[in-house]
């Protein structure tokens, strides 16, 4: 059955800028890259985790409807170890940093930004009794 989540791909404007934002800002490194036939860049793979990946794929044009109201994907959420030392980290590699972590209702930090298209993103630190926490128990 089920044993994890291979990947989360995405349709990018700008692939340099998306490289520069998931390689050089977020510190995923590139897999691979997978060429069309003709010899045209189909897509590229970055490593997130040992098995775990996101695929961008070039060419997007246009988000169409509001987020909001778009059924389907709604946003990535990212685990990390410590949320206040990520978000430092991401200050000194450039990303805008504005505010501060917060306690979601599940009982843990989050904190939440946008790669060059506008997807949405979330970091969180699962914390000791969280739902998640509790829910390893399954």
């Amino acid at each position: 059955m089920i044993i994890g989540l291979g990947h989360v791909a995405y349709k990018v404007k700008d692939l340099d800028e998306s490289l520069e934002f998931y390689c050089g800002k977020l510190g995923l490194k590139e897999a691979f890259r997978l060429n069309h036939e003709n010899g045209e860049l189909m897509l590229v793979y970055l490593k997130v985790v040992e098995g775990q990946f996101i695929e961008l794929f070039p060419g997007g044009i246009d988000k169409g409807k509001d987020e909001d109201e778009r059924i389907g994907f709604k946003h990535l959420c990212l685990h990390v170890d410590d949320i206040f030392a990520t978000l430092e980290e991401l200050r000194k590699r450039g990303l805008e940093i504005k505010g501060q972590p917060m306690m979601g209702a599940d009982g843990n930090y989050q904190y939440w930004i946008e790669d060059p298209d506008g997807n949405r993103i979330e970091l969180m630190q699962i914390m000791p009794g969280s739902l998640q926490d509790k829910a390893k128990e399954l």
